[in-house]
């Protein structure tokens, strides 16, 4: 038996508004924002549209009735990237992914159901994930596109724009009665074609309209809803309006073949917005690049990986430059241990904008990332564990790294040489494993530790100091040392100066202290006599 299509649709009503809010800075935020076309008014947020302004008015009137509102234009690259990063939103759920103007993104989740629990949960997790991004949504499911597409659009179809988090009343009242809902708040949901064309037809039909004449035409025939065009003879409507009109119908209500073009991933993610006012501090830049994040981190988890590092550009303002100031500054981003966390990258753009003061004031981000970790992600876990404790430490050390740079947070790391005094050095810390120091002749991290726990004490003297014997025993603080191990002979260092040549003992003193000793087999020249027993480390 053949699996019906089901199609989740997408639409962003006040995309256009919303994409030009994401480049406002962090102090302009709480004012009135609205979109004109010359001296008009287009479109407005809901700020602007509780103080009286509305599409259509004149930019002088919306001003008199709000004087702090800001204006800005409609930009169509601006509002596709913004409609492109829904889009890799959703592919985290399925691979069958496409957008459809005007701003809408449909999902075909017939064979992603089960795996997300059921069409409610689904939608509900895709609502989950969309929420970052800060836009306001209507949800649909049909088993068409368009349908889906259509249903979505007239959920929304009220001229005020609601908020995000109220309830849009459904509008379809159909003859089976109104239509399910893929649960609260997520919008109306027809489950076969017979629902999908009963809820099809009370909607609007300027929805189906390609541009306004086609509307104009329709509605001097005195057609308003999608039913009324149904109703009418098919030969007559084709003559009128040609192939295109009847082609969008019929696709809409599952009698025409629908082919799409999915959505693909870019290899590199890259992706600019330029802020609605030039930014003069690093919170400004911070607050621009916010967006740019949460979109790297969908593009990121839609590809099943997770940031390693990416760099940020700035362009900066040619009047407020000096000679010296080049027009583009870059801040490249290095992760410790791979992440999507959208708040852990924020956090370390954070601490590297806090110490890199702008050269100048700020016009355009550009986010670029190739650095991707294709690893399984860490699972969840209930109590906490050493693989826990380890990305605590990671991500302690990003932030170190990010606050007082990169050169200046180092790890011990162990060196492949056997002289205690040079066993151990240090390095800057990475994703890749242990390096070992450059000293010593192997490349191989570890390969004279390979010895029984407690063998070597933490703590190393700056100095061997040698000791004072009593009747050939050594002497520490007074008493008398009695030998608990050893001996465990070393001798190296033939390679790059006098060779070494001792034998290391665990003694302990009378009060239960552990000390490492040793003594030399070989005699050294003048210069690096050491007589009789020598004091190396303690035990802690």
């Amino acid at each position: 038996m053949k699996r019906m299509p089901c199609w989740i649709a997408v639409h962003l009503p006040a995309l256009p508004i919303e994409a030009l809010a994401a480049t406002v800075g962090h102090d302009q935020a709480h004012r009135p924002l609205a979109l004109q076309d010359g001296a008009l008014i287009t479109a407005v947020d809901v700020r602007a549209w509780e103080a009286g302004v509305r599409p259509g008015q004149r930019r002088a009137t919306a001003l008199a009735l709000e004087p702090s509102l800001l204006l800005g234009r409609a930009h169509a690259e601006r509002e596709r990237q913004a409609l492109r990063a829904v889009a890799f939103a959703a592919l985290q759920f399925t691979p069958y992914v496409t957008e459809q103007a005007p701003h809408t993104v449909l999902l075909e989740v017939a064979a992603s159901q089960r795996l997300f629990g059921g069409l409610a949960l689904l939608a509900r997790r895709l609502c989950d994930a969309l929420a970052p991004l800060r836009h306001r949504i209507h949800l649909a499911c049909a088993p068409t596109a368009w349908g889906a597409a259509l249903l979505a659009r007239g959920a929304g179809s009220e001229p005020k724009p609601a908020d995000a988090g109220q309830e849009t009343p459904n509008p379809l009242q159909t003859p089976l009665g109104q239509a399910s809902r893929l649960g609260r708040g997520l919008g109306p949901h027809a489950p076969s074609l017979k629902t999908l064309r009963a809820a099809l037809d009370p909607l609007p039909l300027a929805l189906l309209c390609a541009h306004a004449s086609e509307q104009e035409t329709l509605q001097g025939m005195g057609l308003q809803r999608v039913g009324d065009l149904r109703a009418l003879p098919r030969q007559g409507l084709a003559r009128r309006f040609g192939p295109e009109l009847l082609r969008r119908l019929d696709q809409a209500c599952g009698e025409a073949p629908d082919p799409r073009e999915w959505v693909s991933l870019p290899a590199v993610f890259e992706a600019r917005l330029e802020l609605f006012a030039r930014a003069d501090s690093t919170e400004q830049v911070l607050h621009g690049a916010d967006m740019l994040l949460t979109r790297l981190v969908h593009w990121a988890q839609a590809r099943q990986a997770r940031v390693s590092g990416f760099t940020l550009e700035m362009a900066h303002e040619h009047r407020h430059r000096g000679d010296d100031i080049p027009d583009r500054s870059r801040l490249p981003i290095a992760l410790a241990q791979p992440c999507a966390d959208v708040a852990h990258l924020r956090g370390l753009l954070r601490e590297r904008l806090a110490r890199t003061p702008l050269p100048a004031p700020t016009l355009e981000l550009h986010l670029r990332c190739d650095q991707l970790a294709f690893a399984a992600p860490p699972d969840g876990e209930l109590f906490p564990t050493r693989a826990r404790a380890q990305e605590g430490l990671a991500r302690l050390v990003e932030h170190l790294q990010a606050r007082l740079g990169a050169d200046r947070v180092h790890a011990l790391a162990s060196v492949a040489d056997h002289r205690p005094e040079r066993g151990a050095g240090h390095r800057v810390p990475s994703r890749s494993p242990e390096v070992p120091h450059p000293t010593g002749p192997s490349t191989q991290p570890g390969w004279a530790t390979g010895l029984p726990h407690l063998t070597r004490p933490a703590w190393l003297l700056p100095q061997p100091r040698p000791l004072p014997e009593r009747q050939g025993r050594p002497m520490l603080e007074g008493q008398p040392l009695r030998l608990l191990a050893g001996p465990e002979r070393i001798e190296a260092g033939w390679w790059d100066g006098p060779a070494v040549a001792r034998d290391y003992f665990i003694a302990g003193t009378p009060a239960g202290v552990l000390v490492w000793i040793y003594r030399t087999r070989l005699p050294q020249a003048p210069a690096q006599a050491e007589s009789g027993w020598v004091l190396q480390g303690w035990f802690g």
